[in-house]
């Protein structure tokens, strides 16, 4: 078979939009709002990660305009050499206190963090242990570790007993969402950390979906569990609750300074750009001073939750504003999100092999600007529209 022709045979994506049923690179033309434009037409926003509501926000747009004026558009350099810049000092300060940690490291991208720190932190005699559904960015994280890689039962406390059993090396690395992204659920932190220091592991959390979300002023999974102290690594990203891009890793200060002279991805990229890092920071400031905005979040999402389950929808095992309705086989999720949008519901799509074949998922994600009124709307349309498509049972009230 020659290089290109796996280019050719690729024909998935233009049959489904062939078929009006492709729903990916939609192309939007506003702000990302409670409500977005889509082909001139205003429609409710459940696909975005957007959680608090903060990528609008006076201070957070002031905040980068600032920032552009004083430093320009970007830094021309690595974080290494000549791209530090004094406010990527203080947000690294900011998020490090946010956290409960000593210090923290931030990177451009949320991606690049995994890479980077795995790639620092396991070696060849090493292994990292994994939950089976984690990002996609830890598992390519563990491939470009030079250690080994093991991994359990989604959430399965027995079974990761026994992978931390048969686990031969030394040095031990588990890795978990704390808010996993596709079924909104969250990992059992404390059972995991009980089972981590009963077999000599560490623990980081990935908590892009925790930060913002769970925990005391959004401070993360950790501090919704009030285990920070026990958690050796927290990474975050800026892309979901904080508005921006890139991310961020935290720890005590010994682990920061060596992953900030060994992690690839940090030394051979471009840093930051200093608007996104200003605009984060100020974000940071917003979310722990309007805590309104985290109780509206959850406010929502009780709202929604409850909702869906009236009328007969399979939400999985969801305990965030991240719900997942199951819909089953991958065409009639395609059909449902074009419906839904036909109706001004904009939602996301989930289907193999992101999930299980036959799992496939309406995935919706709540922001604390959306109105109690734009909740029970896009909630009557879905209920319309699975009742429509046979997802639910025309009886279900």
């Amino acid at each position: 078979m020659g290089l290109l022709d796996k280019v050719g045979q690729f024909t998935t994506a233009k049959e489904l939009q062939a078929a009006g049923l492709y729903h990916y690179f939609r192309v939007i033309e506003s702000a990302q709002e409670n409500t977005v434009r889509i082909d001139g037409r205003e429609v409710i926003m459940l696909g975005s990660n957007n959680y608090l509501g903060l990528t609008n926000h006076p201070r957070v747009k002031e905040a980068a305009k600032a920032a552009l004026d004083k430093y320009g558009s970007g830094c021309a350099g690595s974080r290494l050499l000549n791209g530090t810049l004094d406010i990527h000092i203080e947000l690294e300060n900011k998020l490090a206190k946010l956290v409960g940690k000593e210090a923290a490291l931030v990177f451009s991208t949320g991606f690049m963090v995994n890479q980077g720190v795995l790639f620092a932190m396991v070696g060849r005699n090493d292994t990292t242990i994994v939950d089976r559904t984690n990002h996609a960015s830890i598992i390519d994280g563990t491939r470009l570790s030079f250690g080994h890689v093991k991994k359990y039962r989604h959430n399965d406390m027995a079974s990761l007993e026994q992978t931390l059993t048969h686990c031969e090396t030394d040095g031990k690395l588990i890795v978990v969402d704390g808010v996993f992204s596709m079924h909104g659920d969250i990992a059992k932190i404390p059972e995991i950390l009980d089972l981590a220091e009963k077999y000599g592991a560490e623990l980081m959390i990935d908590d892009a979906h925790g930060v913002g979300v769970l925990g005391a002023q959004g401070r993360g999974t950790a501090d919704h569990f009030g285990v920070t102290d026990r958690t050796h690594l927290i990474m975050g990203t800026f892309s979901k609750s904080l508005a921006s891009v890139g991310g961020f890793i935290a720890s005590d200060a010994d682990t920061i300074h060596y992953i900030k002279h060994v992690a690839r991805s940090l030394i051979f990229s471009a840093s930051m750009p200093p608007a996104s890092c200003a605009s984060v920071s100020a974000a940071v400031d917003v979310m722990v001073e309007e805590d309104w905005r985290l109780t509206q979040l959850w406010r929502n999402t009780d709202v929604m939750m409850e909702r869906l389950q009236d009328a007969g929808f399979d939400t999985g095992p969801s305990q965030t504003p991240i719900i997942p309705v199951v819909i089953g086989e991958d065409m009639m999720a395609f059909q449902m999100c074009r419906r839904l949008f036909e109706e001004g519901v904009f939602v996301n799509s989930v289907v193999s092999p992101a999930v299980e074949k036959g799992d496939a998922l309406i995935r919706l994600s709540l922001m604390a600007t959306h109105t109690e009124d734009e909740v029970h709307r896009a909630m009557d349309i879905m209920t319309d529209v699975g009742r429509e498509l046979g997802v639910i049972k025309a009886a279900a009230s």
